[in-house]
């Protein structure tokens, strides 16, 4: 891989960590616990209870995405980013580009 491509996943990964980072924090506060206390309905309390699983399934997936991102950055510079683990040839810049914590080749990957 081409320094000038390192260097723009490299930007690509900081930015994303650094968009996932605020996403991760409103999602951790739209995930608090649902107080009891408030009076607001049945059918709005589920309505918020349905929320609440939304947003928390949202925040685990964006947090899987957060230590991918955080792993490939730490990994950009090893001479083996941008190989694909399981037939060792060259992860296409495109996919990278699309999915910068990709580990394997589009063939691969399914």
């Amino acid at each position: 891989m081409k320094l000038e491509e390192k260097a723009i996943l490299k930007e690509k990964i900081e930015k994303e960590i650094q968009k996932l980072g605020q996403e991760i924090q409103d999602l951790k506060e739209m995930v608090q616990p649902i107080s009891t206390e408030n009076a607001i309905g049945r059918i709005s309390r589920m309505d918020a209870i349905n929320n609440k699983s939304v947003n928390e399934a949202a925040l685990r997936k964006a947090s899987l995405r957060f230590d991918d991102l955080k792993q490939a950055l730490q990994k950009i510079e090893s001479p083996k980013f941008g190989i694909c683990v399981r037939c060792y040839e060259i992860i296409p810049m495109g996919r990278l580009l699309l999915r910068p914590q990709s580990k394997s080749c589009v063939k691969c990957a399914y």
